[in-house]
């Protein structure tokens, strides 16, 4: 009676969030029939399973670039390169988590398919230009972290980090919803390819609500992506949720905001000439505001989140050089920042949640104190990680700032640029005060913290050589990347 036209489906384009997802239910399944005692078989399949995608992805390298499903998913080196990314740091959040989680006693198998799932969001975003597809990204990446921040449920502070996250999500949900439904008002389409033809024919009213609709979806984006006035959520979220579900929030939440800010940019590079200057003053204030904020803080998780909301200045620094002048300036830049920057920010927190012990976790700074005596590896670990998270070579965090600083220089964004190296000389201070607690400094406040297990020195070393190995291996990375 009725006949609908069905869209052929690219399976292959779509295998890795499928093998992501389907991963997370059979975890879930493994989590009711295993053995109480650990989660060792839920970690093992995850893991594999993100290996399982990771593989997906390179096959699809391979494969003609282009728009899939009706136009709802599209397959280029841009959205491969972010899965992988987004892979790579889920990879090495759970690689941490499970003995973190037996230390705080909160060893809910549940949180495995909950990350995967989230996950499974952030790929969605990365890989669409349709709106309606980047805000269902959000909500399933958003939605799993919403239940991870408040999974120590018998810490006030963890259910309060929830609360909050949820009701300020849901507020800036709105901002981008009704974003969405404004710009579909002016095109007559959610995909983002219309944007240049309705502003192009369009007449005033036209006009004026594509503004309107582009501006609450930058709003929106810019509550994912932390960005100055949008950032108030994320110091309290990061302290109070468990610091495996921060490092995740902190690396795979800001790599996925920052795709689907890409691809908006991307489609609306053509009123480049109205946001590019809005956003080039939030650049300047979170960068500011971030690493301000952050010299005054006495707990280390909150002194990353500061530190993340600056390093989310940097990359915007990145991503409006290259809409400034994209035919000169491509995305490698801006991936391999987020590169460094998920190695330095997962290891960090890696290290933070040797914290937590019997139960309790003290996250102050006072709780480092020490640590080089209690364990070197993780105080080594650590001082690689704020050595790259200054920017001092020869680490991925210093080849990440001079190529944001070369890219702002060249397509004429010099206060940017100006201002990115002030705030990278500011940062210094707070990043040695947290290396000098764990070296300097000679007994812990709050005793003495949980010792290294095998999964955390694993996660600590491979991040720390990823950091070096960014750098040494630059030009075959880049090559590999082949980013425009």
């Amino acid at each position: 009676m009725f006949d609908f036209p069905v869209p052929p489906v690219d399976w292959l384009a779509i295998s890795p969030i499928v093998i992501v997802v389907v991963t997370g239910m059979l975890a879930l399944f493994v989590e009711m029939i295993r053995p109480k005692r650990n989660n060792n078989g839920v970690v093992g399949v995850c893991l594999l399973g993100l290996v399982a995608a990771a593989w997906a992805v390179g096959v699809n390298f391979g494969q003609p670039e282009g728009e899939l499903l009706a136009g709802m998913a599209v397959r280029d080196r841009f959205g491969l390169v972010f899965e992988l990314l987004i892979l790579g740091a889920t990879f090495m959040c759970l690689l941490f988590s499970e003995g973190y989680l037996r230390e705080k006693r909160i060893p809910f198998g549940e949180f495995y398919p909950l990350v995967l799932w989230s996950a499974a969001g952030g790929m969605v975003m990365a890989t669409t230009r349709n709106l309606l597809v980047v805000f269902l990204g959000i909500e399933v990446l958003s939605i799993a972290l919403y239940v991870l921040a408040g999974m120590s449920r018998s810490e006030e502070r963890s259910e309060e980090s929830a609360l909050k996250y949820f009701l300020l999500g849901a507020f800036a949900s709105g901002f981008l919803l009704y974003g969405i439904a404004f710009v579909f008002g002016a095109t007559g389409s959610l995909h983002l390819g219309s944007l240049a033809a309705a502003w192009t024919s369009g007449e005033a009213p036209t006009r004026a609500m594509l503004v309107f609709g582009l501006a609450l979806i930058l709003i929106g984006l810019g509550f994912k992506n932390a960005f100055v006035p949008f950032h108030q959520w994320t110091p309290d979220v990061y302290q109070g949720a468990p610091t495996n579900v921060t490092a995740f929030m902190a690396a795979v939440s800001k790599i996925a905001a920052i795709a689907a800010l890409w691809r908006v940019l991307e489609g609306a590079q053509v009123l480049s000439v109205i946001w590019l200057p809005a956003l080039s003053a939030v650049a300047i204030l979170t960068m500011t505001v971030g690493n301000l904020v952050a010299i005054v803080q006495k707990d280390v998780k909150r002194i990353l989140a500061y530190s993340s909301i600056s390093h989310a200045g940097y990359v915007l620094v990145g991503v409006l050089a290259h809409f400034k002048s994209p035919g000169e300036i491509g995305a490698t830049t801006v991936f391999y920042y987020l590169l460094s920057y998920s190695l330095m920010t997962i290891g960090a927190f890696a290290v933070v949640s040797l914290a937590a012990r019997g139960g309790r976790e003290v996250t102050g700074l006072a709780s480092l104190n020490g640590l080089w005596k209690r364990s070197p590896v993780a105080a080594i670990s650590l001082l690689v990680f704020v050595i790259s998270l200054i920017g001092i070579p020869p680490t991925a965090g210093f080849i990440g700032k001079f190529l944001i600083f070369r890219d702002a220089l060249q397509t004429g964004l010099t206060p940017l640029a100006i201002v990115l190296a002030v705030n990278s000389v500011v940062s210094v201070y707070y990043y040695v005060g947290i290396a000098r607690a764990a070296f300097v400094a000679e007994e812990a406040e709050e005793g003495e913290g949980a010792a290294m297990n095998p999964a955390l020195a694993g996660t600590c070393a491979l991040c720390a050589v990823g950091v070096f190995a960014a750098a040494f291996l630059f030009e075959p990375l880049v090559s590999f990347m082949g980013l425009r």
